[in-house]
């Protein structure tokens, strides 16, 4: 009789909750993930540290771009974030309502697995949109002046060079941090929530709870996943900052050769953003400024260290920084996710998709 009430499951409302949430949420943190973004890019093994902190990190990024400047890069961002936070949400609360017992209920393991398998399938769309954001980012960083690419032509140059593996540049990573994080974070939130619940429903998230604990619950579940995951999203972030070169025939591990996509000056080019390619022969094609595909205009090849992957970017990361490079923008990542969960949340509570769809909510 526990299911009887559950013949439908709202997915429409469900996808417009999400989308509002990731939207409303995106454009009030994003300020502070543009910062974590630049502390945990920062290699402190080099010399004197760019950043001392994150409230240093926020007043020199404000001082040398004003208010807009810390938006560069929202556009990707909200754009994309609307279907990665309704695959998310959607995708949880679907495979929650699959994987209720007999019973009604849902076991602990279930949860771990219905919040896993929703953070992979966010992938499709987290991946290619944090590295356009990275990118667009660590750019605005290192130039205040002149013309800057546009999102939209790092997209292209990605597709036209590698196809669309090139937007896929660090998926594993992602992967690993996304899947991670929804394991610990959507189960989370339903213990929580159901400690302020008066009643139960048929599982631990559609128990009845105030609106202030719903997102209590959220920001709470969201910054402790989000201190958890940092080591991951540092080593992602360092990955898709500036890629990953291979050992390639006559270059040695770490030194560039034709496979290493990198790009060199081109004297005669007019276009500041058109990048040149280097071919087999060492020789620039294309014409434009040229520069590592991995890395953003602006910054050297010669600056930026070169990770093989994974393994070889967590080793060097503790071998020429120590462990606390990865928790590096930690607290950042905490006031980005934590109210980011706390909105969804907040949007879920009040029905803004039902509400807009018409659909009756009534118990």
């Amino acid at each position: 009789m526990a299911l009887e009430k559950k013949t439908q499951f709202p997915l429409f409302s469900k996808i417009l909750n999400g989308g509002i949430a990731g939207i409303v949420g995106v454009s009030i943190v994003y300020p502070i993930d543009l910062v974590k973004t630049r502390l945990q890019n920062q290699n402190s093994s080099t010399g004197e540290k760019q950043y001392k902190n994150m409230l240093d990190c926020f007043k020199k990024s404000y001082r040398a771009s004003g208010y807009l400047g810390m938006y560069r890069g929202s556009a990707v961002n909200i754009l994309l974030v609307t279907p990665e936070k309704a695959i998310k949400l959607t995708a949880n609360d679907a495979f929650r309502y699959v994987l209720l017992n007999k019973q009604g209920k849902l076991t602990l393991p279930r949860e771990m697995i219905a919040g896993g398998t929703a953070g992979l399938c966010q992938t499709v769309i987290t991946t290619p949109m944090e590295l356009l954001k990275i990118k667009m980012q660590l750019s605005a960083q290192q130039s205040t002046s002149g013309p800057r690419t546009s999102a939209l032509r790092l997209a292209t140059d990605l597709i036209s060079s590698q196809g669309l593996r090139g937007l896929y540049r660090g998926c594993l990573s992602t992967i690993m941090r996304d899947v991670s994080f929804s394991i610990i974070y959507f189960p989370l939130f339903a213990h929580l929530k159901s400690l302020g619940s008066n009643q139960q429903g048929t599982d631990l998230v559609t128990c009845e709870a105030p609106f202030y604990w719903s997102f209590i619950s959220g920001c709470a579940a969201g910054g402790f996943a989000a201190v958890a995951v940092n080591p991951i999203d540092v080593v992602k972030t360092r990955l898709q900052a500036q890629g990953q070169s291979k050992e390639v025939p006559g270059g040695g591990k770490g030194t560039p050769g034709p496979s290493s996509v990198l790009m060199k000056p081109h004297s005669q080019s007019r276009d500041p953003h058109k990048l040149a390619f280097l071919n087999a022969s060492g020789e620039a094609k294309g014409g434009g400024v040229a520069r590592s595909l991995h890395q953003p205009s602006g910054i050297p090849a010669a600056e930026i260290p070169r990770y093989h992957g994974i393994g070889d970017a967590v080793m060097k990361i503790m071998r020429e920084e120590g462990y606390r490079a990865f928790f590096k923008g930690g607290g950042c990542r905490v006031l980005v996710i934590a109210p980011l969960f706390g909105i969804a949340q907040t949007v879920y509570y009040l029905g803004v998709g039902e509400y807009l769809l018409g659909v009756n909510t009534s118990k």
